[in-house]
């Protein structure tokens, strides 16, 4: 999983608990990695503004 991470095209989102290795302070009896592959049709927006589409940032 950790190399899927890192794929391009990909976006990695991680609920849960942080690792105190990287110096994380959140606590909790999870930590659940999620990996979505957005090269095909994919859009993520915020307030309703596109930011990243079909694998791409829009925002430079």
């Amino acid at each position: 999983m950790l190399f899927d991470e890192k794929m391009g095209g990909t976006i990695h989102m991680a609920l849960g608990a942080a690792y105190p290795d990287t110096g994380g302070t959140n606590r909790s009896a999870v930590h659940w990695d999620m990996i979505c592959d957005t090269r095909d049709g994919t859009e993520i927006t915020a307030d309703g503004v596109p930011f990243y589409r079909n694998g791409e940032f829009l925002i430079k």
